[in-house]
Formats: C-alpha cells, structure tokens, sequence
C-alpha cells in the first residue's frame, strides 16, 4: 500500500552532505579572507588583522580535517552536521567580537548558519542552534572590541541603536528561518510522496508483467504437456494392468492433466498486462471495482444504456491503481452504498465515484490530492488500535491518473444528502490515444 512504502522512503534518518558544508565553508573563508583585506588595506582602517587572519586560518584548517576524516563517508548525521553548524556560529562570533561586536554590518551573517539548519536538519535541533545564535548576538551587545574605522577615530553607536540590531537579529532568525524549514520541509514531503508514487506504479507494472509472463509460459507450456499426456496414455494402455509400472504411469497422466488444468486457469485470467491489451471501460471499471465487494458495501456500476461508441483503451496499470484507490476510499467510508457511473461522449470520458458516507471535511477539502493530507479518518481494513497511515492515497492516484491525461474534482453532495464525490475526466482522445502509448 502507498503509506507502507512511504514509511519505508521516510524511515531513515535524513543525513547532510559533507561535501555541501564544507563547500559553503570555502566561500565563507574566501568572503570573510576578502572583507578583512579590503576594511585593512582597501579601506585602511585599523582593526585586530592578524587576530582575525588566526580565526579565518582555524577556521579553514577545520574545514580541511573535516573534509579528511569524511573522505570516506559522503554524509553526516543531524546531530554532527548540527555541532559544525554551532562552530560556524561561534567562528562568526569570535570574528563579530573582533570587529566591533552588533555595531558591525556583517553582524546579520550569524543568520546564515541558522537558515541552513532549518533546510537540512530537524525542528529540534534547528530552534536549538537558534538560540545559540541569539545568545551570541546578546553577548556581543557587551563584549566587544571597537568598530574599525578611519585613522584614531572611533565610532561608538547609540545604545537603543543596538539593541534594534539585536531586535532585527532575533526576528530575522525566528520568522525567516521558520519560513526557511517550512518550506524545505514541503519540499522533502513532496519529494517523499512522488518517491512513493514511483514505487506504486513500478509494482502495478511489475504485477501486470507477470501476468503477462504468466499466460505466455502457459500458452508455452501447454504443446510440451499435451505431449507428456499422449504418451503417457499410450504407455498407460501398452503396460500390462498387473505390472508393477502401472500405477506409476497412470499418476504421471494424472499429473500432467493437473498441470494442464493449471495451465488453463492461468489462461483465463484477465488481460494479461501487455501495454498493447486494450479493454473497453466497462471492464476495466469492473475489474477495478470486483477486489472491493467484500467488505459489506453495495457497489453499483452505472453505464450509459447505449453502449456503441463505448471507449476502448488499454488495460494502465496507473488507471486501475489510481480508480482503485478512489473506489477504494469510497467503500471505507460509505455507510451502505457506492456508485460508480460511467459517461461518455465523442469528445469526453468520465467516471464518478460516489459514496453515502460523511464526505470529505470542510476543513481539508480544499487541499485534497497534496501529500500527507489525511481525507476523512475511517479504515474498515485496519485493526483497531493501528496507524491509519499517512494521507497518501489520493495524492498517489490523483498523481497516477493526471499522469494519464485525467482530471480531477473532489466535492461532497449536495445537502441533505450526504457522501464525498470524485469526478474524474479524460478528453476522449486523450483516454485512447495516451493510454495505449504508455
């Protein structure tokens, strides 16, 4: 099922390139190298030079450990990448205490550490490294060495001044980076869920090769056995009924009709998944409604009374997963019935799927088809007391279906009536001429 397999794509602990990090610290070391030799030599104001150079120095010779000890390992923990995070914090605060403390401009670059750790690592770890940031900005209001400037001048910024600064650091860091990790973290979860979506669909396909090697190794299978039969039954009559052989010889016949039998049932199963299999509609909804009927619900599939122009097209894995999953939903929320109805016309097909159970909540109807949207909270096929998964169904067959050319609206009946409806719709040409090219 979807949510299975996306608790398999999500399970492991998300690590952070090592070879990002020390990127980002090379161009870190090259700007901060380059702002002291302009403010010394560009500028010639008098600052702590070679204090500042011993900084940038340490702070490179990390960078170079940290590349040698990770050679072999491409990625890092959270809580490793969070510690390297904290260090550049505090390489950027000894460099801030050097050169004038909040009164600096470049004060704000001790945001950066902190929006970085809210792309790449948890929510935990990243309001830590926040504080840790806001207490060394609160720190540098009070300890602080004076503002580089021009010849013996000093420059000494009013108080309230800097208390604004440190203001501006605390908002910046709170608001920009909780933006930061929401956004980063939709990203992952849509990354996850198109992950999962692949994965559904490379099974759908896979069952429907087998079905397709399936029926040719029985059509295969069948001349061989029916040779194995003859003789068998020709040995059957040439043994003498007292030999000890005939007993043997009748249960090889016996066998090779059994596996004959066998082979005929496998035979008969439905299309067997070859992409140039094409199945009217009404049998590809009837095989994407039959898995559902035994969970107590009434299922009533509703076709046009005339059926000539019915469409044809081929038997999609996408499609039938992603209308299963629909009827699927439908039946685990209805209280005693779903439809399912079937529409068409020279230039559309449609399929509605509708159900009398509660419909979808107001609250969520709108996001419906986005990932980790849970739809209405009821499983009859999960035990009590059991995750109810992570809202993925829908987003996985809305994705399946548009991929096929479909279209999708989700709404609820209209009062007093009660129960969800999903349309899906396809342009006529689209349904036969894309399906049969996938």
């Amino acid at each position: 099922m979807p949510d299975q397999a996306t608790q398999h794509i999500r399970s492991p602990q998300r690590k952070v390139r090592v070879d990002t990090l020390v990127r980002l610290r090379w161009f870190a070391v090259a700007g901060q190298l380059a702002a002291i030799l302009i403010v010394e030599y560009g500028l010639d104001f008098s600052l702590p030079f070679w204090e500042c150079l011993a900084v940038i120095a340490l702070y490179a010779w990390v960078n170079v450990v940290l590349r040698l000890q990770y050679r072999m390992t491409p990625r890092v923990d959270p809580e490793h990448a969070a510690w390297l995070l904290a260090f550049d914090v505090i390489e950027l605060a000894v460099l801030m205490f050097l050169t004038g403390g909040l009164q600096n401009p470049f004060a704000f670059l001790l945001l950066g550490p902190v929006l970085l750790a809210a792309t790449i690592l948890p929510p935990r770890m990243t309001l830590l490294l926040g504080l840790f940031a806001i207490g060394c900005a609160t720190i540098l209001i009070f300890f602080h060495l004076p503002l580089p400037w021009a010849g013996d001048q000093s420059i000494e910024l009013p108080p309230l001044y800097i208390v604004g600064i440190w203001l501006s650091i605390l908002l910046a860091i709170g608001f920009i980076g909780a933006n930061a990790w929401q956004i980063a973290e939709e990203a992952r979860l849509l990354a996850d869920a198109l992950a999962a979506t692949e994965i559904v669909l490379e099974r759908e396909q896979h069952l429907s090769q087998l079905d397709g090697l399936a029926a040719a190794a029985a059509h295969e299978l069948g001349t061989p056995l029916a040779t194995i039969s003859v003789v068998s039954r020709e040995l059957e009559r040439a043994v003498p009924a007292g030999s000890p052989l005939a007993d043997d010889v009748k249960l090889l016949r016996e066998q090779a009709q059994r596996c004959r039998d066998i082979l005929g049932k496998i035979t008969e199963l439905p299309a067997s998944g070859s992409p140039f299999d094409r199945m009217p509609l009404s049998s590809l909804l009837e095989e994407v409604i039959a898995p559902h009927r035994s969970f107590g619900i009434v299922i009533d599939l509703v076709l046009p009374d005339d059926r000539s122009a019915e469409p044809v097209g081929a038997r999609s894995p996408g499609i039938l997963y992603g209308l299963g999953n629909l009827v699927e939903n439908a039946v685990d929320f209805a209280r005693a019935r779903v439809e399912v109805v079937a529409r068409w016309t020279g230039q559309d097909v449609a399929v509605t799927i509708s159900d009398d159970g509660p419909g979808f909540s107001p609250e969520i109807i709108h996001r419906i088809g986005e990932p980790y949207v849970t739809t209405r909270g009821r499983d009859r096929t999960k035990l009590a007391g059991e995750p109810t998964g992570l809202g993925l169904g829908f987003f996985i067959a809305k994705t399946l279906l548009e991929r096929s050319g479909a279209t999708l609206a989700f709404l609820n009946r209209i009062a007093p009536a009660q129960g969800a409806v999903v349309r899906v719709r396809w342009p006529r040409a689209e349904f036969e001429q894309r399906v049969e090219a996938e």
